[in-house]
């Protein structure tokens, strides 16, 4: 792997100190932040084919996905801040590594040439100074882990002043381009957010080999189609502990949630902080011609912080929007408001990761505030908090629940477990295999437990009972293993297995 080279901005002291179109609000915390840009590969997938899809030519160099990691950390004081051009050129090489500056400069000098907001205005942006310093010298000690996942097709520095802000106050965050399975552009399907997700989980590795890295107390955060995105990883993934959505797609797009039978609330314990632009009405919800329902109302088994933002539309969610919007887009709330809900969505971020991974006090009592106890304007923000209602109806959990009584009540345990859900079910094979496992470590009362729910949840099953004969035998329980026996012939007369206990403890079939 190779550190990008950063390029440089010749641009005046006097544009730089101009007033900017975007002020971020919240103040920095206590450490200094260090910015590193790593392009590596995830060789384990490909990502161009055999010709090009452009020239139809055949494609050399490195087919492997390429995944730009930029990287913002606590770091020692000292250095030269980069200004906000340095993470604009940062776009040059999304998926073209090795470039040279010539190369790098000219994309940084193309990529806002349409900008409404006009070049003078421009040009003093990407001259502002912003927290971090390239390549600085990291803070001792190991921080937690936020892994950041842009919008749909973004740069990880659409949000570079929130991903400064966690570093400042002692957040390890990481994050690569929103690019597509096999090109640079994403795809709205559910392949575009499992590449995503993908990256993400390559993040979460890479991240293991920091070793300024706490990857024990791990979160994953996303803009918009990053916000999608980011639930599929914690499907997957229970060593995510805290998911924050912002503007989150799981929220819009409920029919690809829908497609990935994993994602399913069971399966999203993490607990999630969705923060959301102003509500839309009823009418304009059904103009999109989508299902009017949302994943966030079956999160049963996670803590859910539902916060609206009112001045937010969806861009404003993003600093890189706010930097170079168009005037025109500002029209109930004004720019100025629509920033300081920024600053806003920002702090609430800080204080859901301070108290679900650092399990800091006076963050809980923040989320538990109203947003005018913590300092907001009136009518700013609404706050939905909704807890979790009890554990997840997983055969994990249910392991885990039951095995606090030897086992021995793992039926009543899955009872209230289907009361939540239905649906909740485990394979025969599953449950049967468990039995034997549990039997093998010696205890047998809980493996009759196993083995006995087994056989309420599959009566007509010949083999859950001769299991459960089974598992009486091995306690000495001579009348519940005849009894058992007779009822699996019942159902299954070729069962050999329990014609031959049967006879060998002196019963007949």
């Amino acid at each position: 792997m190779r550190t990008l080279a950063a390029a440089v901005l010749f641009l005046t002291v006097g544009l730089a100190q101009a007033a900017s179109n975007f002020n971020f609000a919240p103040q920095p915390g206590s450490h200094a932040v260090g910015l590193r840009v790593v392009e590596q590969y995830d060789y384990a997938r490909a990502y161009r084919g055999a010709y090009d899809t452009v020239t139809g030519q055949p494609v050399t160099g490195e087919k492997a996905r390429p995944v730009q990691t930029v990287i913002w950390y606590p770091a020692q004081r000292g250095g030269q801040p980069v200004s906000y051009g340095d993470y604009v050129n940062q776009g040059a090489s999304v998926d073209k590594f090795g470039l040279s500056q010539a190369e790098i400069a000219r994309h940084g000098s193309d990529a806002l040439k349409n900008s409404p907001i006009g070049q003078a205005q421009v040009k003093q942006e990407l001259a502002r100074p912003m927290w971090a310093v390239r390549d600085a010298k990291p803070a001792a000690g190991k921080f937690p882990v936020v892994i950041y996942a842009p919008s749909f097709g973004a740069m990880p520095y659409e949000n570079a002043d929130l991903c400064e802000y966690l570093a400042s106050n002692g957040y390890l965050v990481i994050s690569s381009p929103s690019v597509g399975a096999h090109a640079r552009e994403m795809s709205d399907d559910l392949e575009g957010i499992e590449t995503q997700a993908a990256d993400i989980a390559f993040l979460i590795n890479y991240a293991h080999g920091l070793p300024n890295a706490d990857t024990t107390k791990l979160a994953v955060a996303g803009f918009s189609w990053g916000g999608i995105s980011n639930v599929f990883v914690a499907a997957r993934d229970s060593r995510v502990k805290a998911l924050v959505n912002l503007d989150g797609s799981v929220r819009y797009w409920t029919e690809l949630v829908e497609q990935a039978r994993y994602v399913t609330p069971a399966r999203v314990t993490a607990p999630m902080l969705f923060v959301a632009q102003r509500p839309r009405s009823l009418e304009a919800l059904a103009r999109r011609d989508k299902p009017v329902t949302s994943f966030l109302n079956q999160m049963k088994y996670a803590d859910l912080y539902l916060v609206t933002m009112n001045p937010m539309e969806h861009f404003a969610f993003a600093s890189e929007a706010l930097r170079f919007q168009s005037p025109q887009a500002y029209t109930e709330y004004s720019q100025a408001e629509m920033a300081e809900a920024h600053g806003w969505t920002a702090r609430y971020v800080l204080q859901f990761l301070n108290a679900y991974l650092l399990d800091q006090a006076p963050a809980k009592t923040f989320l538990g505030n109203t947003p005018v106890q913590n300092g907001m304007p009136a009518h700013m923000a609404t706050v939905e908090r909704r807890p979790a209602q009890g554990a997840a109806p997983t055969l994990e959990m249910l392991a885990h629940d039951a095995a606090k009584t030897g086992f021995t009540n793992v039926q009543a345990v899955f009872d209230g477990m289907r009361r939540l859900d239905p649906k909740f079910a485990i394979p025969e094979q599953v449950l049967n295999g468990w039995g034997y496992k549990i039997l093998a470590t010696g205890n047998k009362p809980g493996a009759i437990a196993i083995f006995t729910l087994a056989t309420t949840q599959y009566p007509q099953s010949g083999n859950a009972f001769d299991s459960l004969a089974e598992a009486y035998e091995a306690n000495d329980d001579k009348t519940q293993a005849i009894a058992n026996y007779q009822r699996s012939l019942q159902l299954d007369p070729k069962n050999d297995n329990a014609a031959r206990h049967l006879k060998a403890l002196g019963a007949a079939p």
